[in-house]
């Protein structure tokens, strides 16, 4: 077996997931290859192939479009797998059915969008159905989504999957001396600094929180375009930006939150569950089907129902933990990252055999 990934995103959620199929498929015997900006961020037993890509159409898409067919008509796999918008976008054009083709969208274009740019992105979703082979779709939510806006391309959900090995519970004051962090209620916040990740929204509840739990901290980790607007006037907050010991912040955390706007199934309730970690996210997809009784699920964007939810935890430890317990239970049992590899591989077997 052949397989090309196509990827955007060299950071964050959608590279992890493909370095996990990746890794997992290799390891089956496939030969597996990465077709993705030319950032470094895939192991050197991975092949890989530059890939010049914007994260948003544009001008450069059309070039985009024929750098993407040329790569494929040179590596000739058996079938192509499209991560995220701007993959499925240039993939679907540049094969256009001749391989068989799986797309994961990991959040639709149209979900981010408005007006007349939200329309034209429900319209390709369901026009580019005709060279879906397979959609793939890491939520309930998600999928029923697609089918609103008109995708009618065959689809399975495949719910994300993390390394409940690496990631499991672990001492919360050792954890906050290894990161020098005082010992205080801590709200931990993972991701992106971006309008649709939504600290903007979690900075507006926090001096709610304050006000209830004096002493509380809020530690945001990552970085993003937003940092410089966003940090302006919050001195209260510490801003970690990047790292890779992700491990150490959820064990530190008494609690971590997502405040997406939009999301198709986010990683880091996934990671926290496994860390054992009560969360506090927005109603976006994929949370009510990630969380079950590990958290708290409030209405999206409603700033003063998010702090709410995090003083009550911070204010009872008990409850807090209790959640977290829940959540490692639950990341133990539907959401480890080898259940989710293997139906990836059992999918492309299936489309591969149906294709010959």
């Amino acid at each position: 077996m052949k397989i090309v990934h196509v990827t955007q995103p060299v950071e964050a959620g959608v590279a992890k997931v493909v370095l996990d199929l990746a890794l997992a498929q290799q390891a089956a015997g496939w030969d597996v290859h990465v077709v993705c900006p030319p950032h470094g961020w895939l192991p050197a037993q991975i092949h890989t192939h530059p890939w010049p890509a914007t994260r948003s159409p544009g001008p450069a898409t059309l070039r985009e479009t024929r750098k993407l067919r040329k790569l494929l008509d040179e590596l000739r796999p058996d079938v192509v797998h499209l991560h995220s918008s701007k993959a499925g976008l240039t993939g679907r054009l540049a094969v256009r059915g001749r391989i068989p083709t799986i797309f994961q969208p990991h959040l639709w274009s149209f979900r981010l969008s408005a007006g007349l740019l939200r329309r034209a992105c429900v319209r390709w979703e369901a026009f580019a159905s005709r060279w879906t082979h397979q959609l793939v779709c890491v939520s309930d939510d998600e999928l029923a989504s697609g089918r609103a806006a008109g995708v009618t391309a065959p689809a399975e959900v495949v719910c994300n999957g993390i390394d409940t090995t690496r990631l499991r519970p672990a001492d919360r004051s050792a954890a906050r001396q290894r990161l020098e962090l005082p010992e205080r209620p801590t709200v931990v916040c993972v991701g992106r600094l971006a309008p649709q990740k939504g600290q903007d929204l979690l900075l507006a509840a926090w001096p709610k929180v304050l006000a209830n739990v004096p002493d509380a901290q809020l530690v945001l980790v990552g970085d993003g375009p937003m940092r410089t607007e966003w940090q302006q006037g919050q001195e209260s907050v510490l801003w970690w930006g990047h790292t890779d010991a992700i491990a150490d912040f959820y064990a530190a955390a008494d609690v971590v939150v997502l405040p997406s706007r939009a999301e198709g199934m986010a990683l880091v309730p996934l990671e926290a569950m496994a860390c054992g970690r009560s969360v506090v996210a927005f109603d976006v997809d994929g949370v009510r089907q990630s969380l079950g009784s590990a958290g708290a699920v409030v209405p999206k964007e409603d700033v003063a129902a998010l702090g709410q939810a995090l003083v009550a935890r911070l204010a009872d430890p008990s409850l807090a933990d209790r959640e977290g317990r829940a959540g490692r239970r639950r990341a133990e049992t539907l959401f480890d990252r080898a259940r989710m590899t293997d139906q990836i591989i059992t999918l492309v077997e299936k489309l591969e055999g149906d294709a010959r």
